[in-house]
């Protein structure tokens, strides 16, 4: 085989795996990032931060926001190797501590996920004028129901569509994220939550359903 061939047969396997339908994927490890969250509604609407640690299996929420009439912040702070995590009120200063479940959600793309599509958000006619994201779907547990969006490149999280029986819809939307922590001291609990006591449920929250908390509490305001 010549040079020629060589590079002919070489280019062809590039194509191929380039052509290649695109396969679940894991996000960086230690990121920080905005959030906002909303119910189809538009009565629970809020954004906020998000602090996600893949190693400690750790994730912190603070939401800043409206359910009804009514403005909240709400801060949680998840902690899936203790199998708990915190619903921080900085409004009424109360912490509730809830069970979680132990098998960890890091911020992927499910392996059981099912491919929807690939689009580019922008315009793919210059350099730098959109981004090339896939899109994902797939059940939660209790007859739930999502949909996401990741980044082709480097598997960044851009916004998550949930269904479920008990809350409905919820919408979460990210961005701004940056590799890396800004501050290690997110996941520790506040002093307020000291004392706080395991509450008692029949099924321990997921990662899922600790954020569909509040569009819960909403609806049961209704």
């Amino acid at each position: 085989m010549n040079i020629i061939s060589a590079l002919s047969v070489f280019g062809l396997l590039l194509a191929g795996a380039s052509a290649q339908k695109p396969e679940p994927c894991v996000s960086p490890p230690l990121m920080t990032g905005g959030v906002s969250l909303m119910t189809p509604s538009g009565l629970y609407t809020s954004s906020g931060t998000i602090s996600y640690d893949a190693f400690g299996q750790k994730i912190r929420v603070r939401n800043f926001g409206f359910a009804g009439n009514e403005t909240f912040a709400i801060d949680q702070l998840m902690l899936f190797n203790k199998k708990v995590y915190y619903e921080i009120n900085w409004k009424d200063f109360t912490c509730r501590k809830k069970r979680l479940n132990t098998d960890f959600i890091p911020m992927q793309v499910p392996d059981n996920a099912v491919m929807l599509g690939q689009v580019v958000l922008g315009s793919s006619s210059s350099w730098g004028m959109g981004v090339l994201v896939n899109n994902w779907h797939g059940l939660l547990p209790n007859n739930g129901y999502y949909m996401s969006v990741f980044t082709d490149i480097g598997c960044i999280p851009m916004t998550f569509t949930s269904y479920t029986p008990s809350s409905g819809w919820t919408m979460v939307s990210t961005y701004n994220w940056v590799l890396g922590l800004t501050n290690p001291m997110d996941f520790f609990p506040p002093a307020i939550c000291g004392k706080s006591e395991l509450e008692e449920s029949e099924t321990a929250d997921t990662m899922f359903t600790a954020l569909e908390s509040l569009a819960r509490k909403t609806k049961n305001m209704e």
